[in-house]
């Protein structure tokens, strides 16, 4: 009975007027595939910027503190920066320059935070 009181509630709140936060109990299973997909995408992607930042470390901040160029380029292509916000990132980048002198997980962060 119990069983089928948890099933009940499970299957009414599918049928809530109003969103909620949890979204429809119905969709959680593929919600979560999907969300575990995202986050392997995401882990792999962020992994490669990881790694050409820090072996282009001193390129890339060559190319921020000049406001672009061809490593700077190849780091936001890895990330998937969008190309029509590269512009206003960079001059970001430039700002926090000192910041991304010393701590690169810094300067990963900052160009990952903005990749699709």
């Amino acid at each position: 009975m119990r069983k089928f009181a948890v099933l009940s509630l499970l299957l009414t709140s599918a049928c809530a007027e109003g969103p909620n936060h949890l979204g429809n109990p119905l969709t959680w299973p593929t919600q979560g595939i999907g969300t575990a997909i995202e986050n392997s995408i995401y882990n792999e992607r962020r992994g490669r910027v990881e790694v050409f930042v820090k072996t282009n470390h001193p390129a890339l901040i060559a190319d921020i503190r000049a406001g672009g160029g061809a490593t700077l380029t190849q780091a936001f292509d890895i990330a998937r920066v969008p190309r029509s916000i590269r512009p206003a990132h960079t001059l970001q980048l430039q700002s926090d320059l000192p910041l991304y002198e010393t701590n690169i997980e810094a300067l990963i962060v900052a160009i990952m935070v903005v990749s699709t």
